[in-house]
């Protein structure tokens, strides 16, 4: 793990996106909320959220964060597109873009595993860090 024992505690916030592509079907399923397994965008969310809060077991080094606020907004973009945008903020020593990235890759996953039923081949990507403030090396916007 990298010693961060010596940096001072900034407010830091991540913003993470993840798109799904799917069929038209599966996209209409989803968009009149007539799926297999229930309600599938809150579940996604609810998925985005734990995984934020988990983000130290499933990285290997990763430090462990007391995570401050964490939203999940999910668009939809007709007619076969989903995006999944994950906001991840803390006061801490470290940054917090890979618990938004996890939380955005888990959304999208889930989305997947909610309609994998109705199309087998959805496809997930691109999976990008959109924005970070705060720490030692700045602001990033992409």
């Amino acid at each position: 793990m990298v010693d961060v024992s010596e940096k001072s505690v900034t407010t830091r916030t991540a913003v993470a996106e993840s798109w799904v592509r799917m069929s038209t079907e599966a996209f209409e399923a989803l968009s009149s909320g007539e799926t297999p397994k229930g309600d599938v965008l809150a579940t996604v969310r609810l998925a985005a959220v734990m995984a934020v809060k988990r983000t130290s077991d499933l990285i290997p080094l990763c430090h462990p964060l007391a995570v401050e606020k964490v939203g999940c907004e999910i668009e939809m973009h007709h007619p076969d597109q989903v995006r999944i945008e994950v906001t991840a903020r803390i006061s801490g020593k470290t940054g917090v873009e890979m618990e938004a990235l996890t939380g955005a890759s888990v959304g999208a996953l889930t989305l997947y595993d909610m309609l994998k039923s109705l199309d087998k081949a959805m496809v997930i990507g691109p999976t990008r860090l959109r924005r970070k403030t705060g720490g030692k090396s700045g602001d990033f916007e992409q």
